[in-house]
């Protein structure tokens, strides 16, 4: 069972040549962020990560939360501890504003460290995450009393946040919803009804939890256009900022998951005891599905950043299961003795797999957490707008891609291991259990790609989409003058890129929203292997460069890992091509009854 050590000169790679980090930092909103003392922070975030949080990722999963008869919850062993020192070390803190508590840092900056706290125990993780989208709703949305309210002891991390969007009868139509909101007579509103699939939605980490609830209010337009938020804390807030009383609201039950057994993932019910949980309306009635967007798009790319940091951590296991066991012998070893496994040329192909993967998908979610930086912080307007355009564009991969690839990568872990990685006591599969839940929840994937097709690539008659696939033809040039090492990676990112491009078009000029719906999922697995092989690309161009100065292991390694990437990996882009044009009639061909026989 291995440890945990944070990928920090990867990290570091991946802010300065694909994220940016250096031209961010020349902006006025970041010039206090010296790029040296960023990634000296960085250094020390990996320290108080691997030897406070990693090490309670074991027993998390062993013993689980527990719900109590009071209907309080307790955490595994140390993790309540860990929490509190997360919290007077301010990691929470760094990518929010000062005037709330925050070090007024690049976001991409907090979601390097969100990577590695997803790494060191995903299930803990989780709390940080979801309390940043009831941040993102509330700096956005709330008002000014109730932000000199929540925002400071939410950016601290001394109050916890939650969203509770899913009921049991609407799962992801939250048009469906049925909590209901009535107005109290005092600016107040009374919020009754259920709510399930809440992660962190109670637990002992902190003395208050701030719940971000979706519900209607009388006479509300039915489906989603009758949606309003509220904010209902589990204790009322006095006018001093100090706590009072109980609120109508808790945890129900908690439920029995395949991982992340640590988060408690509750079922929350409000009104049981009384009229109703207090809740205060945020914003405006009946707009609460766009203010819901503000938090769920960047927890959508915290979601995807799971994919990356699980398969992290199980190609770290695996890699050092596979230089420690021996089994069979190697080609061109000595009869009389076994070989390490990892000079078989398949454990080598699973291992650079797995690798390649991390790169690209670091890279992808780094990239698009930029995004958020240069949206809001671009000294110019109409580049924040060019921004604003590609976050949205690229969201949806960015949950997405990662999430599904992490299954799979995750599962390779296992395979590496053996049918020692189907044992529980080795700890591979606790990887896998893990990732099982990204692909599904802030959004399942499904509905990431339907977004992708129906709603982003269409923007602006295709121009963002188009302009992006240009952006990735732009580097051909570069790879082209870089000589043979690149020729083979330049031709399959060219190759990958024309099919791209071909099946953007195709769905752009589709007519039947059914058969661009057949085709959405392979098209999201398309454009996420062409973003990787792009990024890839980007990254040894840069590592190339840097070997002119100095040879340097790390560095021959990008270059080598890009090329596996896209003379391996990458051609699988043009082979999705059919699926993605195919259309929905082998779908409905078969009738609903007739499927089972």
């Amino acid at each position: 069972m291995s440890t945990y050590t944070a990928p920090l000169r990867d990290i570091a790679f991946t802010l300065e040549h694909l994220a940016g980090l250096p031209e961010l930092v020349t902006w006025d909103d970041f010039s206090h962020a010296d790029p040296d003392l960023l990634y000296g922070a960085l250094d020390e975030a990996a320290r108080f990560i691997s030897e406070v949080v990693a090490p309670t990722n074991v027993v998390g999963d062993e013993t689980g939360s527990r719900l109590n008869d009071d209907g309080t919850v307790t955490t595994p062993k140390g993790f309540k501890e860990a929490y509190a020192r997360f919290v007077e070390s301010g990691w929470g803190t760094l990518p929010f504003p000062s005037a709330f508590g925050g070090q007024d840092l690049p976001w991409v900056v907090g979601m390097a460290v969100a990577e590695m706290l997803k790494s060191a125990n995903t299930a803990w993780s989780l709390c940080p995450m979801l309390t940043h989208s009831a941040i993102d709703a509330l700096m956005h949305h709330g008002t000014p009393e109730q932000q000199a309210t929540y925002l400071e002891k939410l950016v601290t991390g001394e109050w916890t946040g939650t969203m509770l969007l899913t009921e049991p009868e609407a799962g992801s139509d939250v048009g469906a919803l049925r909590a209901k909101a009535a107005p109290a007579g005092d600016g107040t509103w009374k919020i009754t009804g259920s709510k399930i699939f809440i992660t962190w939605g109670e637990h002992d980490f902190a003395e208050n939890i701030v719940h971000l609830v979706l519900a209607r209010t009388p006479g509300a337009p039915p489906g989603t256009r009758g949606i309003s938020l509220f904010i209902v804390p589990k204790y009322l807030v006095d006018a001093d900022g100090t706590l009072g009383e109980r609120n109508d609201i808790k945890a129900v039950s908690l439920e029995h998951k395949v991982g992340i057994h640590a988060s408690p993932t509750c079922v929350m019910a409000m009104g049981d005891d009384g009229d109703g949980a207090v809740g205060y309306l945020v914003g405006e009635e009946n707009r609460g599905m766009q203010y819901m967007f503000t938090m769920m798009n960047n927890a959508r790319v915290g979601v995807g950043i799971e994919g990356l940091s699980l398969t992290e951590r199980a190609y770290q296991q695996a890699l050092e299961y596979a230089r420690v066991r021996r089994q069979g012998r190697a080609v061109g070893a000595p009869k009389t003795e076994s070989s390490l496994i990892i000079e078989h040329p398949d454990i080598r192909r699973m291992l650079m797999t797995m690798k390649a993967h991390i790169e690209a998908m670091r890279g992808l979610v780094y990239v698009t957490s930029a995004m958020v930086d240069r949206s809001r912080h671009h000294p110019d307007e109409s580049m924040r707008e060019r921004y604003v355009e590609m976050l949205a564009l690229l969201t949806p991969v960015a949950k997405a891609w990662p999430t599904d690839r992490g299954v799979e990568m995750t599962s390779l872990g296992i395979q590496i291991h053996g049918g020692m990685g189907y044992v529980e006591e080795t700890g591979a599969a606790q990887h896998w259990r893990d990732s099982r839940v990204a692909p599904i929840y802030e959004g399942t994937n499904g509905i990431q790609a339907i977004d992708l097709v129906l709603r982003k690539i269409p923007m602006h008659n295709g121009r963002v989409v188009r302009d992006f696939l240009a952006e990735i033809a732009a580097l051909d040039s570069e790879l082209d003058a870089a000589g043979d090492l690149f020729e083979l990676m330049r031709e399959a990112l060219s190759e990958g890129r024309s099919a791209l491009e071909g099946a953007t078009e195709w769905l752009l000029m589709c007519e039947d929203p059914n058969d661009a719906l057949a085709g959405a999922t392979p098209y999201l697995e398309m454009f996420g292997i062409v973003t990787g092989g792009w990024l890839l690309a980007k990254g040894a161009l840069a590592a190339s460069k840097e070997l002119e100065e100095r040879s340097d292991p790390f560095l021959r390694a990008k270059i080598a890992t890009a090329h596996f990437y896209c003379t391996q990996l990458l051609p699988r882009a043009a082979g999705l091509m059919p699926a993605v044009i195919a259309g929905a009639g082998d779908l409905f061909e078969i009738e609903p009854e007739l499927l089972g026989s």
